[in-house]
């Protein structure tokens, strides 16, 4: 019997409090840190679960200045 259930891979992504939704979002689109991620983050809010939250908090990991 196999568990076809996706794992719970939890609100954290590299150290970053985003949320499940957005950390599984991540994930699934290949990336593993931050340091992996776009240099327009923008560019994320096309994947489900990734908002603004997730991106700021993103930016502020990666050092952005706005």
């Amino acid at each position: 019997m196999t568990n076809d259930a996706p794992t719970d891979r939890g609100p954290v992504f590299d150290g970053v409090r985003i949320g499940r939704p957005a950390t599984g979002a991540l994930i699934d689109a290949g990336y593993r840190t931050v340091l992996d991620l776009p240099a327009d983050l923008a560019v994320l809010f096309a994947l489900h679960g990734v908002g603004p939250s997730a991106i700021r908090r993103l930016a502020e990991a990666r050092g952005d200045r706005r």
